[in-house]
């Protein structure tokens, strides 16, 4: 049990409280001009969403999560669930579609990715900040129209629908950000 104090609680990190994973989605440090200061923390709660604010002292004591992280491949879709295979013992491990949100519009077959654990049960994806993807679709983008910069409609092979430059066409490799979801350029099949 890795225990730190409030002042040290800072954004993103995953508290244990009451048995039940929280995320810290807000810090603050409060010295108000009457009384004593505090540390106001706001909190979200792992899997259901449901909010929280603790106004704590300095000298109290929180509980950090231990979080082991493994290289696992993304295998199939079984029902609601995605299937993830761990790279160094073969175990798989179901995630519920719920749990991963969007993430998965980035994520190809048989894609290395990193998955988050917190006692042996996983709890999250870690994307890489930027994705390879194979554009499947895109939109016809008239010839010459060098001087209008709009953006053209393209659909990715996980179905991520993107805003791309009018010179991208479908069979293209692109690269996407995760944090934005945006195009950045054109990248190689070598670059998967």
């Amino acid at each position: 049990m890795v225990t730190i104090k409030a002042n040290q609680c800072r954004k993103g990190q995953i508290l244990v409280i009451d048995n039940d994973l929280w995320i810290v989605t807000d810090y603050e440090f409060r010295k108000p001009g009457k009384g004593s200061s505090f540390n106001q923390i706001k909190l979200k709660k792992h899997g259901t969403g449901q909010q929280k604010s603790m106004r704590l002292s300095s000298d109290e004591t929180l509980e950090r999560a231990h979080l082991d992280k493994r290289s696992c491949t993304f295998s199939y879709m079984e029902g609601d669930s995605y299937v993830f295979m761990d790279a160094e013992n073969y175990e798989q491990y179901f995630l519920e579609s719920d749990m991963v949100g969007d993430a998965m519009k980035f994520v190809r077959d048989n894609q290395q990715i990193c998955l988050t654990f917190f006692e042996s049960t996983a709890v999250a994806i870690d994307l890489p900040t930027v994705v390879v993807l194979k554009v499947t679709e895109a939109e016809m983008s008239a010839k010459g129209n060098t001087v209008n910069q709009d953006k053209k409609r393209a659909v990715c092979e996980t179905g991520l629908e993107i805003k791309v430059p009018p010179f991208v066409d479908a069979g293209e490799y692109i690269k996407v950000s995760t944090e934005t979801g945006e195009f950045m350029s054109r990248a190689k099949e070598t670059d998967l």
